[in-house]
């Protein structure tokens, strides 16, 4: 099971920094730690789309995994 940590205002998951986290509507939640890459992403319609990857733990899970910016971006 990951621990879950603060040091002062950062939020900490097994001693790696939180850089951003997302909520999803299925009470899941994403915590980026490490930013992979800029990339273009298709999202289904055939066009390269900015997007940025980070790796991080997914909650939902219970594991770390590689997490696109984009999806969650899009509104």
């Amino acid at each position: 099971m990951a621990k879950f940590e603060t040091k002062g205002k950062d939020l900490y998951i097994d001693d790696h920094k939180v850089l951003r986290g997302w909520e999803s509507w299925n009470v899941w939640y994403w915590f980026a730690t490490e930013k992979e890459r800029e990339q273009l992403s298709d999202l289904g319609d055939s066009k390269g789309t900015p997007d940025t990857i980070y790796f991080g733990f997914v909650q939902g899970l219970r594991k770390n995994g590689v997490i696109s910016l984009r999806p969650k971006s899009r509104a």
